[in-house]
């Protein structure tokens, strides 16, 4: 059986390439676009010479685009995704190629290969949620998409299009909804922890945790669950066992990677500046822009806990401490800065 990833030359699919290539999975199809930037997927190869691993040039800009890279495919690692551009450019890298590979998928007919999707943690719905709460598996998905970003929106789209092939159509599914990912060569400010400003950084998180996962640990949670989980339609939150605060994370960032200036903004600030700018907004008839709003807020800042009790049961390992991601990821970003 030949295993398809696509996002291969992205920041997890050269990542997850990688874990698998180091436990001997052979018999890998790579995606991989013409024209594309290879440069993070080619180191990983350079590492492993003689691999079985073939280079599937194409796109899953089309039903008939997806069929021709399925050829002896029993399992595909869905990682592709677009993450900026308008509305219409984010939705067809993300939920229309999904469209694409699972109508392939089908129409190539049985066996059916096996679909891991790699969602988000921005499709749950935690605006109105309680402060403190834990989120898991079972936390309820957005109610009111079009209030979040472009990202959050294509993401609970596009699982819910995959749901509803599985649901209706027999279609093999797991899906697996990571954190925060990062890692050398990642941004490591996460707008979980702020915003980066002009001459400044606009500190938000406070306190909050942070559901971190490093990506060889997400990788390994990606590896692990392709082999043991049921693809009935089951889900796995990817966080690390060992989490901290924004303020820890900011403080070793500033200390290890970079000493920007920071200015904080407490959460009742935040909330009251929110409400603020969404008046102003509506009043102005748009021309004052909503920067933040009070959904976006409670969305984005509100204190929360995470869950990966189920990872776990699955057999999933933090394979890197979170002290040593950072101490990895910190040091990559000093020596980018210093030209190293």
């Amino acid at each position: 059986m030949k295993r398809l990833v696509t996002g291969a030359t992205g920041f997890l699919g050269a990542a997850l390439v990688e874990r698998l290539l180091c436990e001997g999975v052979g018999g890998l199809c790579l995606l991989v676009r013409r024209g594309g930037d290879r440069r993070r997927l080619e180191e990983v190869l350079a590492k492993h010479p003689g691999a079985d691993v073939e280079l599937r040039e194409g796109s899953l800009e089309s039903v008939e685009a997806a069929s021709a890279l399925l050829h002896d495919v029993g399992l595909v690692y869905h990682l592709a995704a677009t993450l900026k551009g308008t509305k219409a450019e984010v939705f067809a890298g993300t939920v229309e190629s999904t469209r694409h590979l699972c109508e392939a998928i089908l129409r190539r007919g049985a066996p059916l290969a096996k679909l891991l999707l790699v969602s988000s943690f921005g499709v749950y719905g935690v605006a109105e949620l309680p402060p403190g709460a834990t989120i898991d598996e079972d936390t309820p998905l957005e109610a009111h998409p079009e209030r979040r970003d472009l990202y959050s929106q294509a993401k609970l789209a596009q699982e819910e299009l995959a749901r509803r092939f599985h649901r209706e159509q027999g279609l093999p599914l797991v899906v697996l909804r990571p954190g925060m990912i990062y890692g050398p060569g990642a941004g490591l400010l996460s707008a979980r922890v702020g915003l980066s400003m002009p001459g400044f950084f606009l500190f938000l998180g406070g306190k909050n945790l942070l559901p971190l996962t490093y990506v060889d640990n997400c990788a390994e949670a990606i590896r692990v669950a392709a082999e043991r989980a049921r693809f009935d339609g089951d889900t796995y939150d990817v966080v690390d066992s060992e989490l901290l605060s924004c303020d820890d994370y900011l403080r070793r960032y500033r200390r290890e990677a970079h000493a920007l200036r920071v200015l904080p903004l407490p959460y009742a600030a935040l909330e009251a500046l929110s409400s603020g700018l969404e008046r102003a907004s509506r009043l102005s008839g748009g021309r004052v822009p909503a920067i933040f709003t009070p959904y976006k807020t409670k969305s984005s800042w509100k204190p929360q806990r995470y869950s990966n009790a189920r990872l776990r049961e699955l057999g999933v390992e933090q394979l890197v401490s979170t002290d040593e991601g950072l101490r990895r990821s910190f040091a990559a970003a000093r020596a980018s800065r210093s030209g190293g």
